[in-house]
């Protein structure tokens, strides 16, 4: 019997790695002979470095970088053995890297992401992965460009200090000094948002107010946006801020559409690619997969929803662990998970949950297993 794990981390309480490893010692409780097959997932947000390195045997690299307001964080990205760079634009541009009685909006900068993907140029990195989640920032990567070279500049010249906020004064953008090597990088955004850079769906009124932007400031921050798209599409001859995907981690994505040609894929499809989920599949007598909450949500690019599309290619029953279960989280029985089973074996607090998700993961998927075969016994 071949049982493929594959969730995603549980935000706040436990890996992807491990809670893989925890409902696979779950699964043998159950049936010691069990085959068990861990792919730990992400679908492009906090996680997704841990886990294809996981996955896909890569090694971690560290680099020091400028977090979301100018001070100093050690950031890990991955380099696989094909030359493949991931980076995590939370590693170094991350919400919770800042304290939220510390979190400004209107100053955050995505600069250490650009720092990032410096590094990974550096160490000879020609294929980028880069994924979007978790983002402190609202400045349509303006700081990742001015990291690789780029000069924003105002009416009289002068360089643009960091943030969205300060693009309301942008007069024009210089990409002359953009690194050469970029135009030779092939570079992949791995993101499950599909929101436009400005507007009413786009990254400030939408993920705005997720980073602690008042009301008055998600209204100028997406006039600040509008601004920096005119001079953008003025310089390229191109406009790209109603792309999907543009609103991504703040608008960075629209950065990495215009500026570095960036393709778009779920995140989900490509940790699924780099850790060869489609072939471990193959053959598999059933997949577990699950995350922190599923909800009606998980439908869009989130990891359970990828996981199960590709098992059910394959034909197999996928089984979704959660740490809850939210409204209209029973539309993803259509999308080929079978069952869906939150972690809480009765009334505990949150703390209590994220503590001793390890044990209850086992918990729950020994008892998954059980009742499987039982089933099965009862068929025979």
């Amino acid at each position: 019997m071949k049982i493929v794990i594959a969730p995603d981390s549980f935000k706040e309480s436990i890996s992807a790695p491990a809670a893989a490893e925890a409902i696979a010692r779950g699964v043998k409780a159950a049936i010691p002979g069990a085959q068990t097959v861990c792919v730990p997932m992400a679908d492009g947000g906090e996680g997704t470095v841990e886990a294809v390195l996981a996955a896909a045997s890569g090694e971690a690299r560290m680099q020091t970088v400028n977090d979301a307001l100018g001070h100093k964080v050690d950031a890990v990205w991955g380099m696989l053995a094909d030359g493949t760079a991931i980076i995590e634009m939370a590693a170094a541009s991350g919400l919770e890297l800042i304290a939220p009685a510390r979190r400004d909006p209107m100053r955050a900068s995505s600069h250490g992401v650009g720092e990032l993907i410096l590094a990974a140029l550096d160490a000879g990195a020609r294929h980028i992965i880069l994924g979007l989640g978790g983002s402190a920032t609202n400045d349509a990567g303006a700081g990742m460009l001015t990291a690789l070279g780029a000069r924003l500049l105002d009416a009289e010249g002068h360089s643009l200090p960091p943030g969205g906020g300060a693009l309301a004064r942008i007069a024009s953008i210089d990409v002359q000094g953009l690194d050469p090597r970029l135009a030779g990088a092939r570079i992949d955004v791995a993101s499950d948002v599909d929101n436009p850079l400005c507007g009413p769906q786009g990254a400030s009124h939408v993920f705005g107010p997720q980073k602690d932007a008042t009301p008055a400031q998600v209204h100028e921050l997406d006039q600040a946006l509008e601004r920096f798209a005119d001079i953008c599409a003025r310089s390229l001859g191109v406009d790209h801020r109603d792309a999907p995907g543009a609103g991504a981690a703040g608008g960075l994505g629209f950065a990495a559409k215009a500026f570095l040609d960036a393709r778009f894929r779920p995140g989900v499809d490509i940790v699924a690619e780099l850790g060869g989920l489609a072939q471990a599949v193959e053959g598999a007598t059933l997949v577990f997969t699950g995350e922190g909450r599923m909800d009606a949500q998980t439908l869009r690019g989130k990891t359970p929803a990828g996981v199960a599309r590709i098992a059910r290619q394959a034909g197999v029953p996928v089984v979704a662990l959660a740490g809850s279960l939210g409204e209209g989280y029973e539309a993803l029985h259509a999308c080929g998970i079978s069952a869906a089973f939150s972690l809480a074996p009765g009334p505990i607090t949150l703390q209590q949950a994220l503590n001793d998700a390890e044990r209850l993961l086992h918990d729950r998927a020994r008892d998954v297993m059980q009742l499987w075969m039982a089933a099965q016994k009862r068929m025979l």
